[in-house]
């Protein structure tokens, strides 16, 4: 378990682990004998591997929910409410934006100029850009499109929904972690029945 060790500490912080974040340790992953011993090793702690119904993403989850749990859960869950809004907002800006089929999937390659391009001369991209740019998880404080661009794809590498390859390179993949924000909408409106506002609502087509 020692070879394993800074896997488990990815893990215990909170990582999510994909084909794209790590592909190595996505691949170990695979193997349900390292699954098993890793479940052995978290139980003491109420923690289990965990991953999506696809097996794209790995992470760690409660192992035994109970009332305390649940509380502990729901509160996360409903504080979470604040970013997963924004966030859900910039899936269906960008698969309007660039006229994709389908919400993105890991793997999928976006770059902010093709974004700025689309977006310079239609002033509805621009004002929606601007909102979500300027909204309290992405926190832009500029008023010029390309540093508001920079800044949502900047909070986006942050909190691991994408990850940029080449540091000089405006190139981004989108993870594994995009399968969870939308797994966990879906619990949100199925499970726990937490209150969804209209703003949430005009996201269905995403899910």
């Amino acid at each position: 378990m020692l070879l394993h060790g800074p896997l488990l500490e990815r893990l215990l912080a909170g990582e999510f682990v994909c084909a794209v974040s790590d592909e190595s340790a996505f691949q170990r992953l695979q193997d349900e004998a390292l699954r098993d011993a890793l479940d052995t090793y978290l139980r003491p702690l109420n923690r289990r591997l965990a991953s999506n119904a696809e097996q794209s993403v790995y992470f760690l989850a409660w192992r035994q929910l109970d009332d305390s749990a649940r509380e502990q859960l729901s509160r996360q869950l409903g504080d979470a409410l604040n970013s997963l809004l924004p966030l859900l907002e910039w899936l269906q800006l960008v698969q309007e934006a660039l006229g994709r089929d389908s919400v993105l999937t890991p793997g999928d390659v976006l770059k902010p100029g093709e974004l700025q391009a689309k977006s310079e001369d239609n002033p509805s991209l621009r004002e929606r850009i601007e909102r979500l740019a300027t909204d309290s998880f992405f926190g832009s404080q500029s008023d010029q499109l390309d540093a508001q661009i920079k800044q949502v794809f900047k909070r986006l590498k942050e909190h691991g929904y994408l990850l940029q390859p080449h540091g000089e390179r405006q190139v981004y993949l989108a993870t594994g972690k995009v399968d969870y924000l939308l797994d966990l909408v879906r619990f949100i409106r199925d499970e726990e029945r937490l209150p969804v506002t209209e703003e949430s609502d005009a996201q269905e087509t995403l899910l």
